[in-house]
C-alpha cells in the first residue's frame, strides 16, 4: 500500500544524494530535486531539473538516485528530467547556501525584483570582505565564476546567480 510515509521516505533518500560537482550539497539543497512520486508498491518516479541544460552531472545524479532508492528497497525507479520551469539559484536552500559558504564557495545572492541583475561585489567566503573582483566568468564548472578577494588575496568560486 502506498502511503504518505512511503513518499516521504523516498523523498528523504533521493534528497540526500550529494551533488557530484558540489559534494557539500545534496540535490535537495541545490534545488535540483523537484518531485518524488510513489506510483505503486515499490515504484518511484523522481523528477530532477538541471542547473543548466547542458549540465554533465545529470547522468551521475540519475544513477546515484536510482542506486540509493534501489538500495532502500524500491523495486523500480524512474528518474525523469524536467527543463521547465528552468532551475534558478533561488532554489538553493538556506542550508545549502551556508554549506557553500563553509566550503569556501560564495553562494549566489537571491534575485532582486528589478529587471537587471548586476553583481558589483561578492562577499569573500573566507574573510567576509566585499573587496573582491571577478577574475574569470568561468570557474571550475560552467555554473561558477572565479573571483579573488583583495583583502586576503584568496581566489574562490562563486555560484553564478540564475
Amino acid at each position: 500500500m502506498v502511503t504518505a510515509t512511503t513518499r516521504e521516505r523516498a523523498l528523504e533518500i533521493a534528497g540526500a544524494v550529494p551533488d557530484p560537482e558540489l559534494p557539500v550539497l545534496t540535490i535537495a539543497d541545490l534545488g535540483v530535486l523537484r518531485d518524488v512520486a510513489v506510483m505503486g508498491e515499490g515504484t518511484v518516479e523522481v523528477t530532477i531539473t538541471p542547473t543548466y541544460s547542458g549540465c554533465p552531472a545529470m547522468d551521475v545524479i540519475r544513477q546515484d538516485v536510482e542506486a540509493a532508492l534501489a538500495e532502500a528497497g524500491f523495486a523500480e525507479v524512474r528518474v525523469r528530467t524536467a527543463l521547465a520551469p528552468a532551475w534558478t539559484t533561488d532554489w538553493i536552500s538556506e542550508r545549502g547556501r551556508a554549506a557553500l559558504q563553509e566550503y569556501g564557495i560564495a553562494p549566489p545572492a537571491r534575485r532582486g525584483s528589478g529587471p537587471v541583475a548586476l553583481t558589483l561585489a561578492v562577499r569573500c567566503p573566507r574573510c567576509g570582505s566585499l573587496e573582491t573582483r571577478e577574475i574569470s566568468r568561468f570557474g571550475s564548472t560552467a555554473c561558477k565564476a572565479l573571483w579573488q578577494c583583495r583583502s586576503c588575496a584568496e581566489p574562490f568560486d562563486h555560484v553564478k546567480p540564475l
